[in-house]
């Protein structure tokens, strides 16, 4: 396959463009994200029982926090959806990029016996049509495990056009004890045409063989641009939130806190 003729500066220059793009709509529209994350709440009575497990496994929160998200960037931001079924359940073409944006939540337990956070503060789990960055996984114990995912660095186009891939991840914690979001964040996750320089940092393993995680913690920041630029904002930050979810936030908060992002 013919090489896509970009250099790495240009390649993160274009991811952290999308980045601040969506970040800033989103938090121009965070009251009204915040405002539908809490509307099941009205009619809880009429569905409270009937969805979710309520012993760690499927989230009442999953399905409503995507159409919530997805329903404000499909209207506004998002640009040619397109069809493929490899893909992020957002995908769609812009002027210079195709790019692909997913949802990932996870929530906290009353109790803390089962808190999840450690599945959103430090790493996330991706999936192979999610993203483009193949790779070594280096597992514990000195084992490695190449990753291969499903998307292209680049797409080309029947008329020969090539546009660059991105990937980023809008990622919410819910409360279970307040169903309140307890922190929204978006994060770009580097095209895998970025191996050449951060290498296996980007990528941790997963809970099952062949799956990964993005090791966001490893690589917070676009390396290659000036002014330590992060790879993950800050969108939404629950004024109350306990003590202790602020203790298992530490990473997320000391580095991508509103109040010292550039």
């Amino acid at each position: 396959m013919q090489q896509f003729k970009i250099t790495l500066e240009h390649l993160e220059e274009m991811e952290h463009k999308y980045l601040m793009k969506y970040w800033y709509f989103l938090k121009y529209v965070e009251d009204d994200m915040v405002s539908g994350l809490r509307s099941k709440e009205d009619i809880r009575a009429d569905w409270d029982g009937k969805y979710g497990t309520g012993d760690g496994g499927i989230s009442e929160f999953d399905v409503g926090c995507e159409r919530i998200v997805y329903a404000l960037l499909n209207g506004k931001i998002a640009g040619k959806p397109n069809s493929s079924p490899v893909s992020s359940d957002l995908f769609f073409e812009v002027e210079d990029a195709f790019i692909h944006i997913d949802l990932k939540s996870v929530t906290t337990t009353e109790d803390g016996k089962r808190d999840n956070i450690g599945d959103f503060n430090t790493s996330i789990f991706v999936g192979e049509n999610q993203n483009s960055y193949c790779g070594t996984i280096k597992k514990k114990g000195g084992a490695e495990e190449e990753y291969h995912p499903n998307l292209p660095v680049f797409y080309t186009k029947k008329n020969g056009e090539r546009k660059i891939t991105l990937t980023y991840f809008v990622c919410l914690l819910n409360s279970a004890k307040t169903s309140e979001p307890e922190l929204i964040s978006i994060m770009s996750m580097p095209n895998g045409m970025l191996e050449n320089h951060y290498g296996s940092r980007p990528l941790k393993a997963g809970k099952n063989p062949g799956k990964a995680r993005f090791n966001f913690s490893a690589v917070p920041t676009f390396e290659l641009l000036d002014g330590n630029k992060k790879r993950v904002r800050i969108v939404h930050k629950d004024p109350n939130m306990s003590d202790f979810v602020k203790e298992r936030l530490k990473f997320y908060l000391e580095n991508f806190d509103p109040k010292i992002d550039e």
